[in-house]
């Protein structure tokens, strides 16, 4: 492999290319070279001013359409959008039918702001393929793909749902698209999320969901762990490890690096300000590695101001995130992200740090070799639920932080202002509708139908979906105008806007986390019912945390029957908010300092497990088999079942594995006889 050329041999190359472009003695095969050999060197404008002169002196080429699409892919590097489209114009002028100048003229559209135009820029290549062949399929599952992404992030979520099913008739393999497809459906409410098709099976779909999806699907966590480890084997893969300093050469204090693209107006960045503002700065040092969007509000603002450095690591590649956190000399790295959003989990796979930790941004095990611990608390890991989890467990008392400065707006609405009855009893869920199920659904009109003089009042959804849940209502005997849908709105406002409500209806399986804080903040009681997997149990833990754990239910019937009651006794409603807003300042949920001193002596502890050599190795056996048995199974059903019941079902698919395919034991579910005898005794297998 060449070195790239420095800048002197640089420009000594680029004045010689730019000589036999003028003389026409630069071919198109040299020229491409040449750009390549520019580009490597870090010349990108050079490059272009290469393609600009060899266009001007050549342009009878009979691959000048080539030239230019390369000419276009040069300006778009730069950021050169409006010459991007001058020059992929002018190739498909000359090759109207060459998809990549389709394809890459839609995005320098959309990167412009024309993201209507880009659309149909794809929608020209789609409905206009000639010849059938490899190359132009290709080229039609990535128009749809690029429609599909335009369209989802402009809320045209039909639109977008269409787009990419048209891609998975072509290759139902395409993880991505798959995983879009159904995070689609279940944004828009559409049941069964995964409804199979001729070309698409359910077990394609089980096979391509992500991790967030099946969080929102299924309270199954054996096979939430399994998928974690497939989607990390295959889409982060196992990259170079990045060079650290020496362990004997250290700081004083311990540094502390927080990865996350939630340091801003999220709910992450709401709760964690507080967290940074409150850190021991004479024992520790803080480090900010930020990769959310190019954007600076107030709470980005406080944590820029709270920090010992602040890096946007959105320009860098995952190798170079990764050397800078190593040279910082970084010690312990919190991933903030998960499998979430604009998440930079490859940069963690370079393992920049001795210690990886998951907390908070992510509801379930990243089940990677490179994380080491997950802080949760005892209800939402129990001991009993550790075989879930690949990550070693560390607890604080409640492992979700809050911010006690969070704004609410002093302008208090009426609820005739937000559209609410005066008189009714009003329940609300303000989770987004992807989290919403039909069995929760369900659950929430059967309340209705026992509580005639009540509404329930909801986060907007897009209007199909609205529609589509208020005919549900109908269906299952409730008026659909007693379904009524909460504007989106700045945070302060919907914190403010809280108190119309009289009691909030967890979901589930994915239950409500920061927005149930936000709920029982501003003094509004949340009915829920714990379930098996990390995103069904922070809720209960947060009502617990606040004083009021005779929220937390037995069972779904439970559940019911407490929000039934609470709605006809006000006296005993009463009496639970009286006592959440006597506790407000001194329960566990919001004593950020005694969280903030937890998690700092949890960070002195896994750094006394790394100096002693006791790191913990993450207990990745089996997973792919845990996930072959996974992608077969009735996963919602799963929440119907007893623990016993749910862990027998996996005996038995992994003894019907066995006997055809032996497998190694491992100390999760299928273990050595003489361990589960052990661990039905709480006796200490013999190894």
């Amino acid at each position: 492999m060449t070195e790239p050329l420095g800048l002197t041999a640089a420009t000594d190359f680029y004045n010689d290319a730019v000589r036999r472009a003028v003389s026409r003695q630069l071919p198109v095969v040299d020229l491409f070279g040449a750009a390549s050999t520019l580009s490597d060197a870090g010349q990108a404008q050079a490059t272009v001013d290469l393609y600009r002169t060899w266009v001007a002196y050549n342009g009878e080429d009979p691959l000048l359409y080539a030239v230019y699409f390369n000419y276009g892919a040069a300006l778009m590097a730069i950021r050169d959008n409006v010459g991007a489209i001058n020059a992929l114009r002018e190739c498909l002028r000359i090759k109207p039918d060459f998809g990549p100048a389709h394809i890459n003229l839609g995005r320098a559209l959309e990167d412009s702001g024309q993201a209507g135009s880009a659309v149909a820029q794809w929608l020209t290549l789609v409905n206009n393929l000639g010849v059938i062949n490899g190359e132009s399929v290709s080229h039609k599952m990535t128009a749809l793909q690029q429609i599909g992404r335009v369209l989802e992030g402009a809320n045209n979520d039909a639109s977008a749902e269409d787009a990419l099913k048209q891609s998975l008739d072509i290759n139902v393999s395409q993880t991505e698209v798959m995983q879009h497809w159904i995070s689609l459906r279940q944004r828009q409410c559409k049941w069964p999320a995964l409804e199979p098709w001729e070309r698409a099976t359910r077990k394609d779909m089980q096979n391509g969901i992500s991790s967030l999806s099946l969080a929102c699907l299924a309270d199954e966590p054996v096979f939430q762990l399994a998928k974690a480890y497939a989607y990390a084997r295959k889409a982060i893969g196992m990259p170079k490890v990045v060079a650290r300093p020496a362990q004997g050469a250290r700081h004083d204090k311990l540094r502390i690096g927080y990865i996350s693209s939630d340091l801003r107006e999220h709910a992450v960045g709401f709760a964690m300000t507080d967290v940074m503002e409150l850190h021991d700065k004479d024992k520790f040092e803080i480090y900010a590695y930020y990769c959310g969007i190019s954007r600076t509000d107030a709470t980005q603002q406080r944590i820029k101001n709270a920090v010992t450095q602040w890096t946007d690591i959105n320009g860098m590649t995952d190798d170079q995130a990764a050397e800078k956190i190593a040279a910082d000399g970084v010690d312990i790295i919190i991933d903030l992200n998960g499998y979430t959003k604009d998440a930079r989990t490859k940069v963690f796979a370079r393992r920049p740090a001795p210690i990886a930790v998951n907390w908070f941004g992510f509801p379930g095990t990243m089940a990677t070799p490179y994380h080491h611990y997950i802080i949760a608390d005892e209800t939402i890991i129990p001991e009993s639920h550790e075989l879930y989890y690949s990550e070693k467990v560390l607890r604080l008392p409640c492992y979700q932080p809050n911010d006690r400065k969070r704004t609410v707006s002093p302008n208090r609405p009426t609820r005739m202002q937000v559209g609410l009855p005066e008189n009714a009893f009003v329940f609300c869920s303000f989770n987004g509708t992807q989290k919403t199920t039909p069995r929760v659904f369900e659950r929430w009109m059967n309340v209705l139908r026992q509580v005639p003089d009540s509404v329930l009042w909801l986060l907007t959804g897009t209007a199909d979906a609205n529609e589509r849940l208020r005919h549900k209502a109908a269906q299952l005997g409730v008026a659909p105008d007693r379904i009524i849908f909460a504007d989106k709105m700045a945070n302060p406002d919907h914190l403010a806007r809280y108190p119309l409500a009289d009691l909030f209806l967890d979901s589930m399986p994915y239950g409500a986390h920061t927005t149930a804080a936000d709920s029982l903040w501003m003094n509004v009681p949340i009915v829920t019912w714990p379930g098996r997997s990390f995103a069904a149990r922070v809720c209960a833990s947060l009502v617990r945390a606040a004083g009021v754990p005779e929220l937390a239910c037995e069972s779904a019937d439970a559940y019911v029957a407490l929000a039934v009651d609470l709605a006809r006794n006000p006296e005993r409603l009463a009496a639970i908010k009286a006592k959440l807003a006597a506790g407000r300042d001194t329960c566990t949920l919001f004593d950020t300092p005694a969280l903030v001193r937890g998690l700092e002596d949890l960070y002195r502890q896994m750094w006394n497990d790394y100096k002693s050599g006791n790191l913990p190795v993450p207990d990745l056996r089996n997973l792919d088999v845990y996930h072959d048995i996974g992608v077969d199974l009735d996963l919602e059903g799963a929440e119907l079942l007893s623990d016993e019941a749910f862990l027998a079902l996996y005996h038995e698919k992994l003894a019907e594995w066995h006997s055809a395919y032996p497998i190694p034991f491992d100390d999760r579910l299928w273990r050595k006889p003489q361990q589960e005898n052990a661990q039905r005794t709480g006796q200490r297998a013999v190894a």
